[in-house]
């Protein structure tokens, strides 16, 4: 099967790109970027020399994209430049999977409110926010865009729905601190993650309105019914290139045990090849994770406060965007879920 990366040349298309050439099932025949266009992709890239198939970079031109043979399309694009993609490959008959905030968002309000205008609101309603571990596989016949989740939701969503779910944990008072890598702002020229700033220091930001909170109280609300779930979420950039290391701090439900939350996890995990539970109190370590599709997650009860502390850890790169958009191909098309990914 032929695909198709538009953005190639950022981090996450750097990403897509070594997974897709290394795929069993897919031909990776056509990678963008405006930048680069012309340029051979293993001089762009040059980890990939030698296995880039004599590919070059073409001009990020949708109308074109629209007319080849390419069944699906990876868009590796900013937020708002999705959308304009989006629009003229669905129009086509190409199945896309958007890694950007475009579709991740389903009420038109709430995505204007924290990102701006959207230039494809009409497909809102179609496309499919998918988490391969809790999504509902109907989705699978039903989609032809396909939001891949945030890399800060999915350390949020994975632990967390399955306890909501089971009623092990309390809907209220939901804390969470979570630590990112600075590959995750994106390859951009901007002072805050020069490595002369970042190096040996640690720092929140986005606190009270990050954009990913909108995608995550969503989420959380429609997994789990019963009314809106709100999170106190506070992000912090971390003096690391990859990797997210988060904590959830949420009351324990009347009676819960540590038991019956492992209990919950291993019911909700068991065929989730990508989800590694670890025991009660070892915690997660983002450099066990990196260059990995792989979540760890562990819990720890607090009896003084009454509160279960849940961790986890991801690379945000993979799990948390191109090993994700690849595992959400893998199904859509029926192939093996760990084919091309570790």
């Amino acid at each position: 099967m032929k695909v198709g990366i538009v953005g190639a040349s950022g981090y996450s298309g750097e990403v897509l790109v070594k997974l897709l050439l290394n795929h069993p099932q897919v031909e990776l025949s056509a990678v963008t970027s405006r930048t680069h266009a012309g340029k051979n992709l293993g001089s762009v890239i040059p980890s990939v020399r030698g296995a880039d198939h004599g590919l070059k970079f073409v001009d990020s031109d949708a109308p074109a994209l629209a007319k080849s043979d390419i069944g699906l399309f990876f868009l590796a694009l900013p937020h708002g430049a999705a959308a304009i993609y989006a629009r003229a490959l669905v129009a086509a008959g190409k199945r896309v999977i958007d890694l950007s905030a475009d579709f991740r968002i389903s009420e038109l309000a709430t995505y204007q409110k924290y990102y701006g205008e959207h230039h494809a609101p009409e497909l809102l309603a179609s496309a499919r926010f998918v988490l391969p571990e809790l999504t509902p596989v109907n989705w699978k016949t039903e989609a032809k865009l396909v939001a891949a989740p945030g890399c800060y939701p999915t350390s949020i969503l994975i632990p967390l729905v399955p306890l909501l779910k089971a009623g092990v944990v309390a809907r209220d008072h939901i804390v969470v601190n979570s630590f990112s890598g600075v590959s995750g702002a994106g390859r951009k020229l901007d002072e805050a993650y020069l490595f002369v700033e970042r190096a040996e220091s640690a720092k929140a930001y986005g606190l009270v309105k990050h954009r990913h909170l909108a995608e995550i109280e969503e989420q959380l609300t429609l997994h789990t019914g019963g009314g809106k779930v709100v999170i106190q979420f506070n992000p912090h950039l971390a003096p690391m290139r990859r990797g997210i290391a988060t904590t959830i701090t949420v009351p324990a439900a009347p009676g819960a045990t540590i038991e019956a939350l492992y209990d919950a996890w291993r019911g909700a995990f068991s065929e989730s090849p990508f989800v590694q539970l670890l025991p009660a109190g070892e915690t997660p370590d983002t450099a066990h994770v990196v260059g990995t599709n792989r979540i760890d997650i562990s819990a720890v009860h607090d009896p003084r406060t009454g509160n279960f502390v849940l961790t986890s850890a991801e690379d945000n790169l993979v799990k948390g965007a191109s090993g994700q958009a690849v595992q959400i191909m893998n199904l859509w098309f029926g192939f093996p879920e760990t084919a091309g990914l570790v």
